[in-house]
């Protein structure tokens, strides 16, 4: 099945949209929209699950696809604020909590030099998590 990229991202008015982004190819594109990144994505599964219902009614083929799911910076903080305060993430990334907060905020946007910096922060923290194995398991 092919993967179909996935962009989040959060609105001025802190609300979050999602839509296909890398299929020009494909007959359809999704969007959803919802007050947290969870409502956007149910809202994103229902309008897929209503265009391929659309498309087998009228008896078109339907390629189904697997959707990659790519935050904004804003959207990614706020997703993973459960686990990650902006005192850890500057310590796993290099980045100033202060800018980090302006990025939660909407205040500033990253470069993408920050973004790269962040993402490959992350990477590494995430392969170190991989590593762990626990005695008597």
């Amino acid at each position: 099945m092919r993967k179909v990229t996935a962009i989040i991202e959060t609105g001025s008015d802190h609300t979050f949209s999602i839509y296909s982004h890398d299929a020009d190819d494909l007959p359809y594109g999704v969007i959803g929209t919802g007050n947290t990144i969870a409502e956007a994505k149910e809202d994103f599964m229902i309008a897929y699950q209503e265009i391929k219902e659309c498309f087998l009614e009228r008896g078109e083929e339907f390629e189904e696809v697997e959707f990659s799911f790519r935050y904004d910076i804003p959207s990614f903080l706020q997703e993973f604020a459960f686990a990650f305060t902006l005192a850890g993430l500057e310590r796993i990334t290099g980045i100033n909590q202060k800018q980090l907060g302006h990025y939660v905020s909407g205040y500033r946007k990253p470069s993408a030099k920050t973004i790269r910096k962040m993402e490959e922060g992350i990477h590494r923290f995430s392969e170190q998590l991989g590593m762990i194995h626990f005695i008597g398991v």
